[in-house]
C-alpha cells in the first residue's frame, strides 16, 4: 500500500493540468504548512525568523514545465531579484535552483547563460548557489552545466541522489566540491536507482563518510533520525570538524529536531520553497512521506 501511495502522488506531480490548476488554487491542501508563501518576500520574512533561530536557510523558487525562452528568463531575472533581495535583508541564505527552470529543456546554451548571469549576480553578494538534481533524464545534463560553470565559478554546487547505482563513481569526480547528498525523491527504473531501501540507506551513508574523508564540504540532507546519529558518531570517531558538514532538513518537517541539532552545536540549514508552482514540489513530499497526507487533507477541510 505504501508504495502504491508513493507511485500515485509521484504520478500526480508530472500532471500539468492539474499543477496550471494549482496555481489559481493558492497555498492549498495543506501547502502553506511545507511552502513559505509565493513571493520573494514572504520568503524573505520565513527566513528572518528561522534565522533568528540560528537556523541557516536556502531558498527555492519553485517552478516546472517551463517551455518557452520568455519563462525561462523571467525565472532567471526572479532567482537574481531574490539573490538581491537576500542581501537587502541581511539573512544567512542561499539558493538553490532547478536547471528546467532555466531552459534546460528549451535550449542548454540559454540554460547556461542564465546561469552566469545568476551566478555573477551571487558572486556580487559574496552567495552560493545549489543546482538541485532533477529526474534522471537531466541527470548528465547537470552534471555537464556544473562541470562547465565551474570552470569559472567556485560558488556553486549541485545535488548526489544516493539511490542512483553511479553516485559514488560521480562523487568521485565531484571531490572538492560542495554537494548536497540526498536519498532520493524521483520514481526511476531499476535499470539506474536502487529499490530497496536498506541498500540506499548503506550507500548514502558511503556518499556521507567519503564526501567527508574527503575533506569536501558535505550538505547532509534527511530527516532520518538514525542517519543523522550515524553521522554524529562518524565526525567523533574522524575527529573531523563541524564546519565541515551540515545538516539539512524541509521547512515545515521535524522542526523541533531542526532546532535540536542547532542546540547541539551543528551547522543546520533549511531548505525554504516558496512560490505559486508549488504542486510539483508538494506531491513528491506527499510521495516521500504517505503521512504526510494529513497535511493535505486538514488543508482541504480547513477551507
Amino acid at each position: 500500500m505504501k508504495q502504491i501511495s508513493r507511485d500515485f502522488f509521484l504520478f500526480l506531480s508530472k500532471n500539468r493540468t492539474l499543477n496550471h490548476g494549482a496555481k489559481k488554487w493558492g497555498l492549498q491542501l495543506g501547502a502553506s504548512k511545507v511552502v513559505a508563501g509565493v513571493t520573494a518576500e514572504s520568503a524573505m520574512k520565513t527566513v528572518k525568523s528561522l534565522n533568528e533561530k540560528n537556523l541557516m536557510c536556502t531558498v527555492d523558487h519553485l517552478g516546472e514545465f517551463v517551455t518557452d525562452k520568455k519563462e525561462a528568463k523571467e525565472a532567471a531575472d526572479y532567482c537574481q531579484r531574490t539573490l538581491n533581495l537576500i542581501a537587502e535583508y541581511g539573512v544567512d541564505c542561499n539558493l538553490s535552483l532547478k536547471l528546467t527552470q532555466l531552459g534546460l529543456d528549451i535550449d542548454q546554451d540559454l540554460c547556461l547563460n542564465n546561469m552566469y548571469n545568476i551566478l555573477l549576480t551571487a558572486k556580487k553578494h559574496g552567495n552560493f548557489v545549489r543546482i538541485d538534481m532533477e529526474d534522471y533524464g537531466h541527470y548528465q545534463l547537470t552534471l555537464d552545466i556544473l562541470a562547465e560553470l565551474r570552470k569559472k565559478f567556485d560558488n556553486v554546487g549541485t545535488v548526489l541522489q544516493a539511490y542512483l547505482y553511479r553516485a559514488e563513481s560521480d562523487l568521485d569526480q565531484l571531490k572538492g566540491i560542495p554537494l548536497r547528498l540526498v536519498k532520493g525523491a524521483y520514481k526511476e527504473s531499476s535499470d539506474v536507482a536502487m529499490q530497496d531501501k536498506e541498500k540506499i540507506d548503506a550507500n548514502f551513508l558511503t556518499l556521507i563518510e567519503k564526501h567527508l574523508l574527503n575533506g569536501s564540504y558535505t550538505a547532509i540532507a534527511t530527516h532520518d533520525h538514525s542517519i543523522i546519529e550515524h553521522v554524529k558518531k562518524f565526525v567523533r570517531v574522524h575527529n573531523l570538524p563541524k564546519d565541515l558538514f551540515e545538516f539539512q532538513m524541509l521547512y515545515g518537517f521535524r522542526n523541533e529536531m531542526q532546532l535540536e541539532l542547532v542546540k547541539e552545536g551543528y551547522r543546520f540549514r533549511t531548505y525554504v520553497p516558496f512560490g505559486d508552482d508549488w504542486y510539483g514540489y508538494f506531491m513528491r513530499r506527499l510521495a516521500e512521506r504517505p503521512q504526510n497526507v494529513a497535511f493535505a487533507v486538514k488543508g482541504l477541510f480547513s477551507k
